[in-house]
């Protein structure tokens, strides 16, 4: 039987879907313990636990987090209203499976089935994917969003600058906004694609100012007003739209003299040295290092590590990507031209990210979608350039490839199999470990804030000290120690006052 005989469409097609229920079932499994992961009980879960609390949406000024916006913070209330906090990881998760499908519709629709279910696998599988699958964050929003407004905009590119799409694409890139600052890199790009797509291929339409003008605004404006409610709210409360980012912008300091300039400058005289030189200076890294940093962040992710960008990727989602554009020969302008928007966005989008903040895989994953669109194509160019080689070499080739793309499948799996015994859900889910015993495990004060919560008056207010903010099993209002000191040390004299 000859290789190409024993790995059909059939038999690819069956092999792939049942990975993909597979990955899924694993993702599910590992969702059905109660929560645990850091921003969950800092933010995501402990803010909507207490606007149920208060019965609203309220300020709470020691929390610079509580002013971020919140589409699917607020999605996990319901869940929450009813006593269940572990439905909001599925809420997350479904992101990931719609992603997984828009994926696998863009895909089919250029390449074929098996390159489309091939897409959504690799997507689903990867590390930082399944890592936000198992928990309650909100990056696996801004990730749909983004790629759903990516996508109509190519759509409105093709299909001859149809306003709707333009309008579908700001309502998405919108919502992107509503979910999470980091949406705003996202934003900034499309916007900006917009009339360069519009001049460049737009013809004769394209020479008119006023179309070009009609389109832009369109994206900008429709975007604007879906993330206005947040803005809306934080200047209400702040006077800045986008607090706490840029508040010196729009809440200036006010200094009563020189002398205070200077003793401000001298309290925080690292205030302005920038991410790059944080990590120079703190984790030692040379500026070949620091260079390579969006290289980097294919091939040395590790969770729980800020130096080693908390989170993991795959070093094929770089190498195959490359292949989208190679052979240059039996591509269509069309085809080329979707390759180099997805390319553009992703590669401004790390490097503007890189400049912007501290290299963390989330905070970038708005990339992984398009790079997972390049990776695919790739594999399909290396397939269609081996086809006009000698049977045996083809054979061998096609092997080769197939092999490739099974390893780089492989180390997702392998992630995952590891994730899963650090979770270690079986034991929960059968009823071996408790709730409380569960929680233990992860959250070392868990046992303290359970005290708390059965001996305290239910009126007592308690100062978080050294506990990461982590508020969510805590039933009694509470402050955090970071504004806290941070404030007294900023406000005093010297170390004696």
């Amino acid at each position: 039987m000859s290789f190409s005989r024993f790995l059909n469409r059939e038999k690819t097609i069956f092999l792939l879907v049942a990975a993909l229920a597979g990955a899924a079932a694993s993702i599910i499994i590992m969702s059905m313990v109660p929560p645990v992961s850091r921003d969950e009980l800092v933010h995501h879960l402990a803010v909507p636990k207490l606007y149920l609390k208060h019965g609203g949406i309220y300020e709470i000024p020691f929390m610079d987090f509580s002013y971020f916006p919140m589409n699917l913070d607020l999605l996990y209330m319901l869940p929450l209203y009813f006593g269940n906090d572990i439905l909001p990881k599925f809420i997350h998760f479904a992101f990931a499976l719609l992603t997984a499908w828009l994926l696998f519709g863009y895909l089919k629709k250029r390449a074929g089935t098996i390159c489309g279910l091939s897409g959504a696998l690799l997507f689903l599988s990867i590390p930082v994917i399944v890592k936000l699958s198992i928990t309650a964050y909100v990056d696996l929003g801004v990730i749909f969003f983004s790629f759903a407004s990516l996508l109509l905009i190519i759509k409105w590119l093709n299909e001859g600058f149809r306003k709707r799409h333009l309008f579908y694409a700001g309502i998405m890139c919108g919502m992107a906004l509503g979910t999470k600052y980091s949406a705003i890199v996202a934003f900034a790009l499309l916007t900006l694609f917009v009339p360069f797509l519009y001049s460049r291929y737009a013809g004769g339409k394209g020479r008119h100012l006023h179309g070009l003008l009609l389109h832009f605004m369109l994206f900008f404006l429709t975007a604007m007003l879906v993330f206005s409610p947040w803005m809306a709210r934080n200047y209400h409360w702040t006077k800045n739209p986008i607090y706490p980012l840029y508040n010196k912008v729009f809440n200036p300091p006010v200094q009563k003299s020189i002398v205070a300039k200077e003793d401000t400058a001298r309290k925080k005289p690292t205030q302005n040295s920038g991410h790059l030189t944080y990590r120079s200076i703190v984790y030692g890294e040379s500026g070949l290092e620091i260079s390579l940093l969006p290289i980097r962040l294919f091939f040395q992710g590790k969770d729980d590590n800020p130096r080693l960008f908390d989170g993991r990727l795959n070093p094929f989602l770089l190498i195959f990507s490359i292949f989208a554009f190679f052979p240059k020969t039996g591509i269509s302008a069309a085809a080329r031209r979707e390759n180099m928007i997805m390319l553009c966005f992703s590669f401004l989008f790390i490097l503007i990210a890189m400049f912007a903040t501290g290299m963390r895989i989330r905070y970038i994953s708005p990339v992984i979608p398009p790079l997972t669109v390049l990776s695919i194509i790739g594999i399909k160019n290396l397939f269609e350039s081996i086809k006009d080689v000698p049977a045996g070499w083809r054979s061998r080739g096609n092997a080769a490839l197939i092999l490739l793309f099974v390893i780089s499948l492989g180390l997702n799996f392998i992630y995952m199999t590891g994730l899963f015994k650090d979770v270690r859900p079986v034991s929960y889910i059968m009823g071996s470990v408790t709730r409380d015993e569960y929680i233990s495990r992860y959250v070392p004060e868990y046992p303290a804030l359970q005290f708390t919560n059965k001996n305290l008056p239910h009126d007592s207010k308690i100062l978080f000290v050294y506990l990461g903010r982590r508020g969510y099993y805590c039933d009694r209002d509470y402050v955090t120690d970071d504004s806290l000191f941070t404030g007294l040390i900023l406000k005093s004299e010297g170390p004696d006052t």
